[in-house]
């Protein structure tokens, strides 16, 4: 049987294990989020993954045909050539009675004035300490913090996460989320040991039976180690962590000779990644890959690794403690 684990995050969340499924384009869709609730955890539809708000409306209906265990829904702004309707999948979002959001990319304000009076509970990522003050002052109810191992945008400080997590947990008094580099038990346990109420995943849900990604990149995440990815739009100051590939390659190698974005904009199109997840052909655009690749060694279902990991991290845990002498007991006096 799986272990009982209750923290803050937990309570206040309405889920039994802090397991979150990162937000992931093209990724986040109501089979993974579903499979995710349903074991346990937190899992995340991705709003942008949808071509418009009628589409993400659907999806998250569909979700509901699969768990009726809390879920929630990913709402991401970051500069694209095209901003997207944010307004409108807001709208969606809390028309649909979505009772959890995550955010990221920039200030979370604007989204807490449109969800905050329909109680909609805010997990806000970031990277940095500052930012998770400012998140927790501007009303969130919860910090995923994002380390530098993570995949996606790990910000320009560079911080991992052993130092950046109880450096937030000490900086705030709402529930943080730790995040990139998770895959196992024990970074469950060490998470927790840093003072975390829970962690989020992205690439080791990725890697899932669930997760509707071609085999092929599954495999390839399998056979990945901790040097297998790239930085991508360092120089532009918009770094990107991204399987490493032909395209990721060329892009850095553009950007590092002087490039702009100009000289890549056809390279990092969102809809090739999008074409490598469907297709399986590794080099048709960037996807995204935290180092957390390294630690994966299978692709379970996502209940199997959901429980695999909670064990794990009672085990570990148990182990650490087991390395200490019982509390009050006598220290013998030399003869």
């Amino acid at each position: 049987m799986t272990a009982q684990l209750s923290t803050p995050f937990t309570e206040q969340f309405g889920v039994r294990y802090p397991i979150v499924q990162g937000g992931m384009q093209w990724v986040g869709r109501a089979e993974l989020a579903s499979a995710v609730s349903n074991a346990g955890g937190l899992g995340m539809i991705t709003a942008l993954t949808f071509p418009t708000p009628a589409d993400l409306a659907v999806e998250i209906e569909r979700a509901r045909t699969l768990t009726d265990q809390p879920f929630g829904v990913n709402l991401t702004i970051l500069p694209t050539i095209a901003p997207p309707p944010y307004d409108e999948y807001r709208k969606v979002i809390i028309d649909s009675g979505v009772s959890i959001v995550e955010t990221a990319g920039s200030n979370p304000e604007p989204h807490l004035e449109s969800f905050s009076p329909h109680g909609i509970r805010v997990v806000h990522k970031c990277t940095s300490v500052r930012h998770a003050v400012k998140a927790e002052r501007a009303g969130v109810d919860a910090i995923s913090i994002d380390g530098f191992e993570c995949a996606g945008h790990p910000g320009e400080d560079d911080v991992p996460g052993l130092v950046l997590i109880p450096l937030t947990v000490r900086a705030v008094t709402i529930p943080v989320i730790a995040s990139g580099g998770f895959a196992d038990g024990r970074g469950l346990a060490a998470a927790l040991a840093l003072g975390a109420a829970g962690i989020n995943m992205g690439t080791r849900f990725m890697c899932t039976a669930e997760a509707p990604v071609h085999d092929a990149v599954k495999r390839c995440i399998v056979a990945a180690g901790e040097h297998d990815t790239e930085l991508i739009f360092r120089p532009l100051r918009n770094t990107a962590r991204v399987a490493r590939n032909a395209v990721s390659t060329e892009v850095v190698r553009i950007l590092a000779d002087g490039g702009e974005f100009a000289d890549v904009r056809e390279l990092v199109r969102g809809v090739r990644g999008r074409q490598v997840f469907e297709s399986g052909d590794l080099d048709a655009g960037i996807w995204t890959a935290g180092l957390a690749q390294a630690l994966i060694e299978d692709v379970p279902s996502v209940a199997d690794l959901v429980e695999r990991i909670v064990t794990d991290a009672a085990e570990s845990l148990r182990g650490a403690m087991d390395m200490f002498g019982a509390p009050g007991r006598p220290t013998e006096e030399p003869a």
